[in-house]
């Protein structure tokens, strides 16, 4: 996918890590039949079958929301993988020939579900796109709508989290650098491409330690019911999220164990 018009340097850098996603998506799943040939058209979904994801092997798809270019889509990019993103709808189009290879949608999925590091590829896929499309709206009908997703950008020691707060939002550090901190103790470093923020989402607390800059940041912000709603579309992918999540729990409790020994004593 790239967006059309000019673009933040983060934005670019990220488009093009989500780029190469699909091919290894795709790695070792067989497609589910031959190639499929289309020719200019003023909307692509009406000449595909249904239940099916369609590889971009060759040609250009213009992306449309209300008849105004957003984006394209070109080789090596996913067709009709979006599920659970609150966006308005795209409609596709093309000047010139485009050749599509197709994948069942269920044969696409239960792949991706089956290996943990092609399931956290996957999330973040769906994350980033969807960041980086409601960024690209925003600019395209401000004032007419603002989405509350997008970027946001912290300097060196501010806050991302604040403990205590209402958990609105979930976060992806796409550059830079923070740090974990519970009752002004530091308990672990939150890494670039890592989501945070989530575990107060799913169990709608208060958020349960601060996230502070250790350096200058760069960060995807999705709004709590765009994320759950692409947790309840994704549902395997919830479940491993959760498992992630736990496993940094068990890790930073034990941070936090060895912080109150020396108190104890």
């Amino acid at each position: 996918m790239y967006l059309l018009g000019e673009q933040p340097a983060y934005a670019d850098r990220l488009i093009n890590r989500l780029q190469g996603i699909p091919a290894q998506l795709l790695d070792g799943l067989a497609p589910s039949g031959d190639p499929i040939e289309i020719g200019s058209t003023r909307d692509i979904a009406a000449q595909l079958p249904e239940q099916q994801v369609f590889l971009v092997q060759r040609g250009l798809l213009h992306a449309r929301v209300d008849e105004r270019p957003l984006f394209y889509l070109r080789d090596g990019d996913l067709l009709g993988l979006r599920q659970g993103i609150e966006l308005p709808t795209c409609h596709y189009c093309s000047d010139e020939p485009i050749t599509l290879i197709p994948y069942a949608r269920r044969a696409v999925f239960e792949h991706i579900h089956a290996d943990a590091q092609r399931q956290e590829l996957f999330t973040q896929y769906l994350i980033g796109h969807t960041a980086l499309l409601s960024d690209a709206l925003a600019r395209l009908k401000q004032p007419e709508i603002r989405p509350t997703t997008g970027f946001q950008y912290f300097a060196e020691g501010e806050e991302l989290i604040r403990q205590g707060d209402e958990a609105d939002n979930v976060f992806i550090i796409i550059e830079g650098h923070a740090e974990a901190i519970v009752d002004g103790q530091k308990v672990g470093d939150v890494q670039r491409d890592e989501i945070f923020g989530a575990m107060a989402v799913f169990t709608q607390e208060k958020r349960s330690a601060s996230v502070i800059a250790s350096t200058a940041c760069t960060v995807m912000v999705i709004p709590k019911d765009q994320f759950l709603g692409l947790m309840q579309n994704n549902p395997r992918i919830a479940h491993s999220l959760i498992e992630s999540m736990a496993r940094r729990i068990d890790l930073l409790n034990k941070e936090v164990t060895q912080l109150r020994l020396p108190m104890t004593a």
